[in-house]
């Protein structure tokens, strides 16, 4: 139990300083950053924040030398990081998602799985997301690249689930802010962080 405890901390220090590295380098060279000037400020609490949350989410993993378990904490790591950016920044970057796309690409040749489902999840989910971000601008780019990636992680029926949970969650999260007065209905809003938490759970 204790040499289990020891490893996740580790691990989980080790993946918390190296991802706020990657997220600080991300963010020196993008110009399209929703909060350039609050960068240090909105980013305060980041490290705290992720290492606890992986050292939880990767104890609960039991991340041993199995190679599904490996690629679970590899997904945990990079929504994380997702997740983080999108709070910080409103920003999805494109290195993470297709990061993300090619572990999960490379997760269902390895372990077996459903091809066809995880590639059908992939190209609906995705197709829908851009349709919805073309007709209605309610989502960016991002969000788009985001789901498309997921689909080849969770599958159709989990995807779905993640879709309608994340919307309602970041639905009401939006309703608040804006009933608080704190935004009005112009402002962006970060969708991201409830689609890539239900997928944690749902991984």
């Amino acid at each position: 139990m204790f040499g289990e405890i020891f490893l996740c901390v580790t691990l989980s220090a080790v993946l918390t300083v190296v991802g706020s590295r990657w997220i600080d380098k991300l963010y020196r060279t993008s110009t399209e950053l929703t909060f350039p000037e609050k960068i240090s400020t909105r980013a305060k609490f980041r490290k705290l924040i992720m290492f606890v949350a992986l050292t939880g989410l990767i104890f609960v993993a039991e991340p041993t030398l199995t190679p599904e378990k490996i690629f679970t904490v590899a997904a945990i790591f990079l929504l994380s990081l997702m997740t983080a950016t999108d709070f910080e920044q409103y920003m999805l970057f494109d290195e993470m998602t297709l990061s993300l796309a090619i572990i999960g690409a490379i997760r269902v040749w390895q372990l077996n799985l459903n091809v066809f489902d995880c590639a059908a999840a992939s190209l609906i989910g995705g197709g829908f997301f851009f349709l919805l971000m073309m007709t209605t601008g309610a989502l960016g780019g991002g969000d788009v690249k985001l789901i498309a990636a997921l689909g080849l992680w969770l599958g159709c029926e989990k995807l779905l689930n993640v879709v309608l949970i994340g919307s309602i969650a970041g639905g009401i999260v939006a309703l608040l802010i804006i009933l608080s007065k704190q935004k009005d209905r112009s402002d962006c809003f970060a969708y991201g962080p409830y689609f890539t938490l239900t997928a944690i759970y749902f991984l």
